[in-house]
């Protein structure tokens, strides 16, 4: 399955894979960090999981949710 940009601003970055059942979401702290979080509801084919991790930069950060997208793209 594949992923699309579901919301892009100033402070957050959001995928939705195409089944809409996880997301991965970079946001912009106020101290200028950043989280990157995955969600994968339970009603998901794969397995349902939360994670967030924190980066001081938004290289890693971008790498990071890049990982996240992979690791949980589906064949269709």
């Amino acid at each position: 399955m594949s992923w699309s940009i579901a919301r892009e601003d100033d402070t957050i970055t959001e995928w939705e894979r195409s089944d809409g059942y996880a997301t991965v979401r970079i946001r912009e702290r106020g101290d200028g960090g950043f989280v990157v979080r995955l969600d994968v509801m339970e009603q998901a084919t794969d397995e349902a999981a939360y994670d967030r991790v924190r980066f001081d930069d938004r290289a890693a950060a971008e790498a990071h949710a890049e990982s996240w997208r992979t690791a949980r793209d589906l064949d269709e």
